[in-house]
């Protein structure tokens, strides 16, 4: 099997089992000369809330005006002009588009959320609904990067590869960083690389661009040798690739090749029984749409992600593939889109909730950016970095909270606003980390996630 080199700089290999993430390699704020032993978590700088996160990421950018963010302004003034300046991004002269769904209140808490995502409305109480999030980058490779990396135009590591060299990995058998069903386009590997950090926080992935396949890791097994032998051969790789490492002293490349091979070695026989669906009762694959035509997919996505994260796996990601961008035909586009991902999503959090996971297991629902109140071509909305929703779940945070809000048609935060790298300052604080001391040194200075930005949202933590 081939190590893992850094898809920033070398995007050759083929995606393998080798290529995994989930050692403990760095230190939180420092860089190492010589690594911790394999599995062994760093110590975090405060109690942690969370142990771990799920991140739906609903690629493509769902409108926060049909879900979540009520404005019933919006639907008085159907037609009109915008009545203040429009993003730079937008040329023809702007009308307002109303919701084509009904909004009501939903829960003890009486949050509002629209008839399109009917299963997540029962969880209302449980989410904490950030209205006023906003972002840098009209285009989606900006948008996407910069949720996935901190970064809208330079390669830097992802959130999962940074919570994997802030924490190592729970268990010694799985990677600590998982990508299902990965997007190809839009930055594809760079969103769950781990750019100049250890090569061995770089996600694993499984499936890709939405679609989960068989959910198989490639090339995991060896049907050409035997245990014993596989063990004898792993023995002389470590033997000539310690070697090498001595001679060059320090080289987190030659490490992260040594542990990925080893790892690798011990997911053959972790990993398949984790990601074996079929040990769930029916009725749980029933409650997340398997085996149904529109949640089937999704479903099994959810589904794997709590396994995963049972099992010990610090970050999962969850992507649909871009299927929420309705520049055309938003009625029938995110009708489609919501029959796929709602179900399975509501499931997963009563699935969480009922194994008292969702307590230490922090869920974020959201996209890259949301979607203009204006309308585009005759029944699209293009898309809006300047305010859109992001939803959060257990692993400490308030839930029936709605953070935030936009303006009175939801295009620009203006109330409590909340930049993506005050989102990632709030996972990692959740985690027990501090945004500004896990930084790793690279080309003569200290790097981070949240760059120089990024404040803890401190209002919705429970």
């Amino acid at each position: 099997m081939s190590s893992r080199l850094k898809l920033s700089r070398r995007n050759t290999l083929r995606t393998s089992a080798a290529s995994l993430a989930g050692i403990a390699l760095g230190g939180v704020g420092m860089a190492r000369a010589e690594e911790p032993e394999v599995g062994v978590p760093l110590l975090p700088n405060h109690t942690p809330r969370a142990k771990r996160i799920i991140f739906l990421f609903m690629h493509g950018g769902p409108s926060q005006v049909d879900t979540f963010d009520y404005k019933p302004q919006l639907a008085v003034d159907n037609g009109k002009k915008l009545p203040f300046k429009a993003a730079s991004n937008i040329d023809a002269v702007p009308r307002l588009l109303k919701s084509p769904w009904r909004f009501r209140q939903h829960g003890e808490s009486g949050g509002w959320v629209s008839e399109l995502l009917p299963h997540m409305a029962k969880h209302i109480d449980d989410l904490c609904v950030i209205r006023s999030m906003y972002s840098r980058g009209q285009s989606h490779g900006q948008a996407v990067s910069m949720m996935h990396t901190g970064s809208d135009n330079l390669v830097r590591p992802s959130v999962g590869a940074w919570v994997s060299y802030g924490l190592g990995t729970e268990n010694p058998d799985l990677p600590a960083f998982v990508s299902i069903s990965p997007a190809s386009g839009h930055g594809g590997p760079r969103n769950y690389g781990c750019a100049f950090l250890p090569a061995t926080h770089q996600a694993t992935a499984i499936g890709s661009s939405g679609k989960l396949g068989d959910a198989k890791i490639p090339h995991l097994g060896n049907d050409r040798l035997a245990a014993d032998e596989q063990s004898e051969q792993l023995k002389l790789l470590k033997a000539i690739n310690r070697d090498h490492l001595a001679k060059a002293q320090v080289d987190s490349q030659i490490q992260g090749a040594i542990e990925s091979f080893e790892l690798a070695f011990r997911m053959q026989s972790a990993a398949p029984q984790v990601l074996d669906l079929s040990r769930e009762p029916d009725h749980l694959q029933q409650a997340y749409g398997i085996g149904k035509k529109e949640t089937d997919n999704f479903g099994r996505q959810c589904l794997l992600a709590r396994r995963l994260v049972e099992a010990g796996v610090r970050y999962v990601e969850v992507s649909t593939g871009n299927v929420w961008d309705q520049h055309s035909n938003l009625y029938s586009g995110h009708k489609k889109n919501s029959l796929a991902t709602d179900q399975p999503v509501a499931a997963l959090l009563a699935d969480l909730k009922s194994r008292g996971m969702l307590e230490d297991t922090l869920v974020v629902w959201g996209g890259e950016f949301g979607r203009t109140p204006i309308v585009q071509g005759s029944n699209g909305r293009d898309h809006n970095p300047q305010g859109f929703t992001t939803v959060l779940a257990g692993g400490g945070i308030k839930g029936g909270v709605a953070h935030g809000n936009t303006d009175e048609y939801g295009y620009y935060a203006v109330e409590d606003r909340v930049h993506v790298h005050d989102l990632h300052a709030t996972m990692l604080h959740q985690l027990g980390m501090d945004h500004t001391k896990l930084t790793y040194r690279y080309a003569g200075r200290d790097f981070r996630l949240t760059d120089v930005y990024g404040n803890v949202v401190h209002s919705i933590l429970a």
